[in-house]
């Protein structure tokens, strides 16, 4: 018997149309599998907490594809076996997380965390609170320019602002500019968008020397991995109150209660909730279930990372 394990009951109805010799099972905890681990070929983790997951690996001894829920795999990185492929969600999350991305640039912009706590204090703060700032006009500076960082390009489009994607490197006749430029681009940038994949290169990017390069008044927007940022230099920029920031994901994670970013003013937090709304598990369990039926058919997988 072929298995493939899942992560919710509710993902059981997707796996249609497979070979009579595969079951799907739920497997949600390492303490409570549903069966033997033997016969387990395909694997979904969980899209949170994938980290206290990442043991299994060595317990599935016919496991030959782990189908990740996430666009993002550097918590896999250089632990998945040879023999194994890994794929990602690419593209599964393209428009929860630039919704989130404009909400948070609008959100900052617009000063809404702060009306908020004014309404929570039954305060009409139109004398201290207002003018705020817009985004119309702004010169907004993505860096990762993949699936979504071109989704929340499109989307940028409709606000009338000043656009400039990087990547790793530049690509000529598209207008995407490389990370080796970034010294030229930052003290230009209204709104700094971070969206690059978690890796060597990317580790530590936004430092010191970064954060002082940008003008007054930037907000710096993390949608990508915590660690992308240096998190004692991001809070001596923030408690100055130079610049601002929306923060979707943090270093550690979660954030402790103790952690003095939960303190300043110019910070909106959320707890890396970019892209879970609710079509979340329908565009995974979709996703999961066409790459289940190319590897139980002999074809291809979309979206293999490469390790």
């Amino acid at each position: 018997m072929r298995k493939i394990w899942v992560p919710h009951k509710s993902g059981l109805p997707y796996f249609e149309g497979l070979p009579a010799d595969v079951v799907v099972e739920v497997a949600d905890d390492p303490a409570l599998l549903p069966s033997s681990t033997a016969g387990v070929e395909f694997w979904v983790p969980t899209f949170l907490n994938q980290l206290s997951l990442r043991g299994l690996i060595g317990e599935l001894p016919d496991l030959r594809v782990i189908q990740l829920p996430s666009a993002g795999s550097d918590a896999w990185a250089g632990i998945v076996p040879a023999g194994v492929t890994l794929a990602d969600a690419r593209g599964a999350h393209d428009s929860a997380t630039a919704e989130w991305v404009i909400t948070a640039i609008l959100a900052s912009l617009r000063n809404f965390p702060a009306f908020q706590r004014a309404q929570h204090a039954r305060q009409w703060a139109h004398d201290w609170l207002t003018p705020t700032r817009e985004l119309r006009g702004r010169r907004v500076l993505i860096i990762g320019a993949g699936n979504i960082g071109t989704a929340v390009a499109r989307r940028l489009e409709a606000f009338e602002v000043e656009l400039t994607l990087v990547a790793r490197t530049a690509r000529p006749g598209t207008g995407v500019r490389g990370t080796a430029e970034l010294p030229g681009l930052l003290p230009e940038a209204d709104v700094v968008v971070l969206l690059t994949p978690l890796n060597d290169e990317t580790r530590g990017l936004v430092d010191a020397e970064f954060l002082a390069a940008l003008p007054d008044d930037a907000l710096v927007v993390n949608a990508a991995r915590g660690p992308v940022v240096d998190s004692k230099a991001l809070y001596a920029e923030l408690s100055s109150g130079r610049i601002s920031a929306a923060l979707d994901v943090t270093d550690p994670e979660p954030l402790p209660s103790d952690d003095p970013l939960w303190t300043l003013p110019n910070v909106l937090i959320t707890p890396h909730s970019g892209a879970i709304t609710e079509g979340l598990q329908d565009r995974v369990y979709r996703l999961a279930a066409a790459q289940a039926r190319r590897h139980f058919t002999g074809e291809p997988l979309i979206n293999q990372v490469v390790k």
